[in-house]
């Protein structure tokens, strides 16, 4: 059971990122929670319908995730990655490569993705 939950969340993990890239806002409601909540590389917090809305002067135009880990705790799950993005905000050129780690809760049987945090990464790292 255990690896099978691992899977689903490695899975929705994926399709959080498939979202993001195609800036699918009915999906990306369907995989928050209500109370999501992302702190981004620079310190700045943002909401469910902030980080939504934010796809309206931000597209990504690439996302690679790499060095994933997924540990699970119950009803929570903790993913850790690596993103390698390049996109455009507020019409600038944005490319970061960060260290993500993402909160995965179990809600009435489904998971969803309740946090988010985005570190700058070390250039030896």
């Amino acid at each position: 059971m255990k690896g099978t939950e691992k899977e689903t969340v490695l899975s929705l993990q994926q399709q959080f990122d498939a979202a993001e890239l195609a800036a699918d806002a009915e999906r990306l409601r369907e995989l928050l929670t209500d109370d999501f909540q992302s702190i981004g590389p620079k310190g700045y917090v943002l909401d469910k319908d902030q980080w939504i809305g934010r796809h309206a002067q931000f597209q990504y135009h690439a996302l690679d995730t790499s060095q994933i880990d997924v540990r699970l705790y119950g009803d929570t799950a903790i993913v850790r990655n690596v993103q390698s993005n390049k996109a455009t905000s507020h019409g600038r050129a944005v490319a970061l490569r960060v260290r993500v780690s993402q909160v995965w809760v179990k809600q009435e049987g489904a998971w969803r993705l309740a946090g988010i945090q985005f570190s700058p990464m070390a250039d030896d790292a």
